[in-house]
């Protein structure tokens, strides 16, 4: 065989913190234990995982990112299979990581995650928010086995699964001059100053989509923090283009906002559940993802 679950494990305790030394604390066993694993790893693979910096620990090598996702995919389902032999009396138990996208997290994972803990209480959820890059950058480095995100950014290493499309609306203060309006188009909205949403892709994305019309827009404010875009253009004439959206038409401060949909055919964005094609998704992960089905089934329903 040419490594073992325990070389694996030493291997991904010391990518993690960066430290043989660290890695030993994490997994109770002796340095040169460790340090013994690795370089076994090394010499059956022919490549170095790590660049080692004097005093400063070590750092994964591409080699090394690469063994990473697939040694912690590996170990989760070596950890559904002891399980299933221990008998545990529940299909599905253990750790599940997922990734989010930072302003459709806090809309839509509490009520995941609460329905997830009653039909299957042995599972612990750690959410992991991120803008879209930082979501699509943890599925590549294991992090997490599935994300929720939109379909923004994805290359062919991806699987996307859609869930539900999600159309673009302007978010305007409740006295503005266009707020009475049924659908407002994007050429009236860049008479005012516009307050962007800051986040790596999503950025790029609302300004394209005013661009391709032609049109340029007044960037009053930029911010990355989605409650910051409400209460900015809550108090001021300002406008905002977002697919997120609260149930609630109060910003944080206390002022009343309008949500109108955009006149301009404008193809939908798909928010969905995305993966690395090349990893099989642990009992857990699966039960998470049947969940989102049908949560977004009943809410299209």
């Amino acid at each position: 065989m040419p490594f073992t679950l325990k070389q694996l494990r030493y291997f991904v305790a010391t990518a993690e913190t960066g430290s043989v030394t660290l890695a030993a604390q994490r997994v109770n066993i002796s340095q040169p234990s460790v340090s013994a694993a690795i370089a076994e790893l090394e010499s059956r693979f022919g490549v170095d995982l790590f660049v080692r910096h004097h005093a400063q620990g070590l750092s994964l090598t591409a080699a090394g990112r690469e063994l990473l996702t697939d040694a912690k995919s590996l170990l989760e389902h070596a950890d559904d299979v002891r399980q299933g032999a221990m008998g545990l009396g529940q299909d599905v138990a253990g750790e599940l990581h997922i990734g989010c996208f930072q302003t459709v997290a806090p809309l839509v994972l509490p009520r995941l995650i609460g329905t997830l803990s009653t039909h299957h209480p042995e599972i612990s959820v750690k959410p992991h928010e991120h803008h879209v890059q930082g979501v699509l950058d943890g599925l590549r480095a294991g992090e997490f086995e599935f994300a929720l995100t939109y379909d923004l950014g994805l290359d062919d290493d991806l699987e996307f699964e859609t869930l539900t499309e999600v159309p673009l609306h302007c978010i305007l203060a409740k006295g503005h001059p266009l707020a009475k309006q049924k659908a407002v188009a994007i050429a009236d909205l860049i008479a005012y100053p516009m307050v962007l949403l800051g986040l790596p892709h999503s950025r790029d994305y609302f300004l394209s989509i005013i661009y391709g019309l032609g049109l340029q827009p007044r960037v009053a404010y930029e911010t990355p923090n989605f409650e910051m875009v409400r209460g900015l253009v809550a108090n001021s004439d300002a406008f905002a283009i977002m697919h997120s959206r609260p149930s609630s038409e109060w910003s944080l401060d206390g002022r009343r906002l309008v949500f109108l949909p955009i006149k301009e055919k404008l193809r939908p964005t798909r928010l969905g559940l995305v993966r690395l094609k090349k990893l099989r998704p642990t009992k857990r992960a699966a039960a998470f993802a049947e969940l989102c089905r049908q949560h977004f089934a009943r809410e299209r329903g």
